[in-house]
Parts: structure tokens; sequence; C-alpha cells
């Protein structure tokens, strides 16, 4: 996925800039950029790769290089950036968190044009370079920015510094969030407002969909309003997003501690206790106990001194390594026990089958499973939400393949809940799993728990509901 931070300060913000960079570091694992901007030194860029180690760790040492009272910083899990252009519009850096469905098709319109590509990312078109040059196009950074608002299928939110300030645009139809916040010398504009506590900032607004400011040390002016409609990821709540963040004002630990409880209060399931996957099944978890009234074990934990945060290489069998390396069961909490388990999501179903495993191995005598949100039917293609390259990596297409003949038939039928074919697909999983009993959230019920209009929350992954916007 990836997450942006941008700060402009009456007097230097690197600092500022190089941690809310790093506050941002769970949402990508990829690449990592920082740009500053002072009149005496211009435009200061750095970028390196994160697969193999952290933004702190390749960022420490060079931030006496960069100087100024503004900067934005990037954890992508796409393209390396920031990019700095110089245009008609002047000189500005641009970092983005997009998905570009149409890359290609825009990169080809582009070059017919006359633009050329300078920046490549693994062989392919850099999709924050391709944005700039559409923001290039306007006669002014809001008419820009609106004509990649109009060509992108996908995603794009983003931020520019510019020689005035720091420009901030949230995606068209707010699929990803930006928060601003303020202190007392200036204003912090970022992905996840977790950032902000520890550099003594206040939530000042969540920016709309499609809305534009312009945010300089002495105050914030509004480019373009927002647009109406809106389709915010419930998945920011369920797995992305750190517990202390908010969008939209919505708590994300708050959502989770109620999808659990909210479970536990209906679930007729006999258990000695209840257990959080690390790190974004525990907030459930916890809901989960109180709303059942049994306690909160912690049966699975995460090895933190070398995994803090979930690196995820493109190789599959290194990806199951990890997954396992990183969670340690407690032989001690096991034995014996009626254990439920919580877990965000399940996706392609690699780690689970593991983890189940383990748990009847060191004496488990019941594993039961609750996962925050529906089964997911349906690929993302509107942010950078896994690293499936197919709607086949999901372990629920899969299944269906194998049931229907093909993979993309009644998907309507398996996502609707309590369906025979959803009731059939979830027995199906859980049998694949030896799981005692497997029941994931409802729609409704994640819905709920955000607290937002259903038609204002994105649910495309399991429902297939959500289009690209017109």
């Amino acid at each position: 996925m990836g997450g942006l931070f941008g700060a402009v300060s009456k007097k230097c913000c690197k600092a500022d800039v190089f941690y809310g960079t790093d506050y941002n570091s769970h949402l990508g694992t990829r690449r990592a950029g920082m740009a500053t901007y002072s009149p005496e030194k211009g435009f200061v860029r750095k970028i390196h790769n994160l697969e193999s180690t952290y933004f702190r760790t390749k960022f420490e040492c060079e931030l006496p290089d960069f100087d100024g009272n503004a900067g934005i910083g990037v954890i992508s899990d796409t393209d390396a950036q920031p990019i700095v252009f110089n245009s008609h519009l002047g000189r500005f850096a641009i970092v983005t968190v997009a998905k570009i469905a149409n890359i290609d098709e825009l990169e080809k319109q582009l070059l017919e044009r006359g633009r050329h590509f300078a920046e490549l990312s693994s062989g392919r078109t850099n999709q924050t370079e391709l944005v700039g040059l559409l923001i290039n196009e306007g006669r002014n950074f809001v008419e820009g920015i609106e004509n990649v608002y109009r060509q992108v299928k996908g995603s794009c939110t983003m931020l520019l510094l510019t020689e005035n300030g720091i420009i901030a645009a949230r995606d068209v139809m707010g699929r990803t969030p930006i928060v601003v916040g303020r202190k007392e010398d200036g204003f912090a504009v970022s992905s996840e407002s977790s950032a902000f506590p520890n550099l003594d900032y206040e939530i000042d607004r969540f920016v709309g969909p499609g809305e534009i400011l312009h945010i300089t040390a002495d105050g914030i002016t509004q480019l373009r309003k927002p647009n109406d409609k809106m389709q915010i990821c419930s998945f920011l709540w369920v797995y992305y997003g750190f517990p202390t963040s908010s969008y939209e004002g919505v708590n994300v630990e708050k959502v989770r501690f109620s999808c659990g409880e909210k479970m536990g209060r209906t679930d007729d399931s006999e258990v000695d206790c209840a257990c959080g996957i690390p790190d974004s099944g525990v907030g459930m978890a916890l809901g989960y106990a109180e709303g059942k009234g049994v306690p909160y074990h912690r049966a699975i934990a995460k090895y933190t001194p070398t995994w803090p945060r979930s690196f995820t290489p493109s190789d599959q069998t290194m990806r199951s390594l990890v997954a396992k390396m990183k969670l340690i069961p407690n032989r001690a909490m096991l034995e014996g026990q009626r254990l439920l388990f919580c877990d965000d999501s399940i996706v392609r179903g690699t780690q689970l089958r593991d983890n189940v495993k383990v748990l009847y191995d060191y004496g488990a005598r019941e594993v039961h499973m609750r996962i925050a949100c529906p089964p997911l039917i349906y690929g993302c293609p509107f942010i950078g939400f896994t690293a499936s390259k197919s709607d086949l990596e999901l372990i629920t297409r899969r299944i269906i393949g194998e049931f229907e003949g093909d993979p993309n038939k009644n998907l309507e039928k398996y996502a609707t809940t309590d369906s025979p074919e959803y009731k059939r697909l979830v027995e199906e999983i859980r049998s694949r799993f030896g799981l005692t009993s497997l029941k994931f959230n409802t729609i409704e019920t994640l819905v709920e728990a955000i607290g937002l209009p259903k038609c204002k929350v994105c649910t495309h992954c399991f429902d297939g509901s959500s289009h690209f916007a017109e």
C-alpha cells in the first residue's frame, strides 16, 4: 500500500519529516524516500530500498543532509519516490500512494504526446513520475491534479512539496486517507494520525475525497472542495491501520474491538479463552473476550526484536517462512485448552495452515477461528491491498473454482452471508485447516463498527460493490 507524511514549519522540520515518515512504516516494505526544500539548498532528495532493512537505519545517518522548513516523506510498496520536477508550474517534489490500473494506457498516451519518462521502477514506468507528468499538463497545480483525477483509474493520493509550502490532494474517491495535524509552529499531513502525538501535533482535520489543500506554516487554504461521494477502504480498519490511528474520525482499535465484542456476544461456541494473532487480530480478540465473557490469553507472541513489522518478500516461499518466523506459540498457554483465535483476514491461507498445525502440535484441545472481515472474494483494483498478482491467489477463488469448475462463477452467491454457497465455502475452509469452528464477520457488522454510511465505505473485496470513478 504505502504511507505519506509532510511537514511545514516556521523552523527546521526535518526531524518531524523523518520521524513522521517512519511512523508510516507499517504501510509498506519496499522503498522509502524523503525530500526537503530550503531557499539555500533547494530540493534535497534521498530514496532507499527497504526490503531487507528499516526506514530509520537507511535515513538516520543522512539526516544532516536535509534542511529547510518544509519536507515530505513516503513509505512505498510500488515505485521509487519522491520525484522532483522542474516545470512551467515551478519546481516541486511529489510523493503518491497510488494504484493506477490503466498505467499502460496512460503511458502510451503521454509518449504519443511527446512526453518522456526518466525514472523506471523494476523496469516499469514509475507511476509517481506519470502522475507528475499529468499534473504538468495543467495551467496550475489544481488543474493538473484534477487532470490526474479524471484520467487515473484506481486511486491516487499525493503530496507536492513546492517552493511555497505543501499541496495535499486526497484520492478523488477518498479510497486512501489524509489527515492534517497542527501545532504551534506549523502543520503536518499524514496517511496515519498515529504519527502525530509523539511529535506534538493535534488532529486539525481529515481531508475529504478529492479535496486539495495548500499548507504553509501560517495556515491552510482550500484549493478544491471535497466531493460528496466517498469510498474509503474498509480494510484500513481491519488490517492496515495502526491501532492508535483514526480515519474520518473513527479509531482503528475501537473498530477492531467493536467487531470482536459484537461477535463474542452472539457466538455460542464453548471456549476457554480468546487469543489474538499479532498484530491486527489482538484488538478484535480483546473485544471478543469482553463480549463473550472469557479471559484473553496470549498463546502466540510476536518476536518484536527482529520482526517489528511484517516484511513481505515477493517470493511465496520466503513469505511463508517470514510469516512463520515472526510468531512464536507458547506451549504453556496452549496445552489442553479450547482456544479461540481472532485474526484480521484469510487471504491465501498459507499462514493459517501453518499456525493451526503448530497449535495442535503444542497440545491445543480445540482451535476455533474468528475473522474480523467477511471472506475475500474479489481482488482489489483500487489500492495496493495485497501482494497478490491474481484473484486466484485468494483461497476463496481457488475453492470456488473447484466447486464450480470456474473461479468466476456465482461469486455473488458466495459473497452473500449465510447463503448455501457461502456456508459451503466457509465449511470447506474450516475443514481444510482442521479448525474446530470458523466464522467470519459480516459486512453489516463491519460497517456498523466503522460507523460510516455503507455508501461511503468500500467493501468491494467482500461483495464486488465498488467501481472506478467516472
